[in-house]
C-alpha cells in the first residue's frame, strides 16, 4: 500500500485524529497520553503503531519512556494530510478538555518535586514497618503548618477542621446543616478549641468576608455542590491574594448508586473540569493530579486539585 494510501486510512479513524491533535503542541509520552485522554494504554499504543506506519508520528525512546510527535519527515501531500487531519481534530467534542489535560500533564512533568512524592508515596504500603502509617506521617505533617486563617468549606462535623485547629490560627469550618454545625461546635467546646469557629452557610457563598482567609479548602465537598464554578469562585472571593484553595474530590465514576447512598449530585469530576473552572475563577499555578486508588470495586479514585490567588489582579 503506499505512503498516501496508508495516511488517508490513518486519517479515517476519530481516535486518530484525536491522538494527532493532542501531540500537535509538543511530544509525549504512550503514559502521558492515556492521562490525557484516559483511553486504554494498550489501544493508544495501536493507534500510534498506525500512525507511524503512515508517516504521520515520530517515535524516540528515553530509558524506559517512549514519546511520540508528530512527523517532520514526508512529502507536500503528506504534510498536507496532516494539516487537514489538526483541523479535523480541532473540531472534536474532546478537543477542548485533551487541551486542557495536556497542559496539566507537562506542567507535572515539568515538577519533579510533584513526580518523586507520587513516586515515593507509591511505595509507602508495599513492604510494612513496625510504626510507619499513614496516620503517624499525618501527624508529623501536621506540625509543619504555618499560622495560618482557614475556611473549611463543606466542613461536615469538622473533623478535618478539628485537625487544622490544632495548628492553624484560625479555622472556619462552614456547612449547610444546621443540626451538624450545632455539633461540631459542641466537640470543638469540648476540646477547648477556640479558635474553630463554626458557621451555618452554602459552599457556593460562604459567610466569609472577602480576602481573610489563607487557604480554602474543600474535602469531598465539591461533588455536593450545586454549581461546582460558583464555590471556585467564592473560594476566590474570600482568599487573601497569594492565598491557596485545596481541593479533594473524587474522580469521575460511573457509580450511580452514590446518589442515592451518599447524597451525591456529581459523580466526581474530570481532571479537566477541575483545571478549567479554576483557570475561570481567577486561580493560577494550578495542579491537578490522582493522589488515591482504592483497591475495592467501585473503585474510586481521589484528585487532589490546588490552585493560588494572585498577588495582583
Amino acid at each position: 500500500m503506499g505512503q498516501i494510501l496508508k495516511s488517508l486510512r490513518a486519517l479515517a479513524d476519530p481516535t486518530r485524529l484525536r491522538i494527532l491533535g493532542v501531540l500537535e503542541k509538543g511530544e509525549l509520552s504512550v503514559q502521558e497520553l492515556q492521562e490525557i485522554t484516559t483511553l486504554v494504554q494498550s489501544r493508544i499504543s495501536t493507534h500510534l503503531s498506525l500512525l507511524q506506519d503512515a508517516g504521520l508520528v515520530q517515535s524516540r525512546r528515553d530509558g524506559r519512556r517512549v514519546f511520540y510527535r508528530l512527523s517532520t519527515i514526508g512529502d507536500a501531500s503528506l504534510s498536507g494530510s496532516l494539516g487537514i487531519a489538526l483541523k479535523a481534530a480541532r473540531e472534536l467534542p474532546e478537543s477542548e478538555a485533551d487541551d486542557v489535560n495536556r497542559r496539566r500533564i507537562v506542567a507535572l512533568r515539568e515538577n519533579q518535586a510533584r513526580l518523586l512524592f507520587n513516586q515515593v508515596a507509591g511505595r509507602f504500603d508495599r513492604s510494612y514497618g513496625p510504626g510507619r502509617s499513614w496516620q503517624a506521617f499525618g501527624q508529623l505533617l501536621l506540625r509543619l503548618l504555618p499560622a495560618v486563617e482557614v475556611a473549611d468549606l463543606g466542613a461536615g462535623e469538622g473533623l478535618l477542621s478539628e485537625l487544622l485547629a490544632l495548628r492553624c490560627r484560625r479555622v472556619i469550618a462552614v456547612d449547610n446543616s444546621d443540626k451538624i454545625i450545632a455539633f461540631g461546635a459542641a466537640k470543638a467546646r469540648q476540646a477547648g478549641l477556640k479558635n474553630l469557629e463554626f458557621r451555618l452557610g452554602d459552599l457556593e457563598d460562604p459567610p466569609i468576608d472577602p480576602a481573610s482567609v489563607d487557604i480554602v479548602i474543600l474535602s469531598q465537598a465539591l461533588h455536593h455542590a450545586s454549581h461546582p464554578p460558583q464555590a471556585l469562585h467564592s473560594a476566590h472571593r474570600i482568599l487573601r491574594p497569594g492565598g491557596q484553595v485545596l481541593i479533594l474530590d473524587l474522580r469521575r465514576h460511573a457509580f450511580e448508586e452514590a446518589r442515592q447512598l451518599y447524597g451525591d449530585r456529581w459523580l466526581g469530576f474530570a481532571e479537566s473540569d477541575l483545571t478549567g473552572w479554576l483557570e475561570q475563577a481567577g486561580f493560577r499555578e494550578i495542579e491537578v493530579s490522582v493522589v488515591a486508588r482504592e483497591e475495592q470495586p467501585p473503585h474510586f479514585e481521589t484528585i487532589l486539585a490546588a490552585g493560588s490567588k494572585p498577588l495582583s489582579a
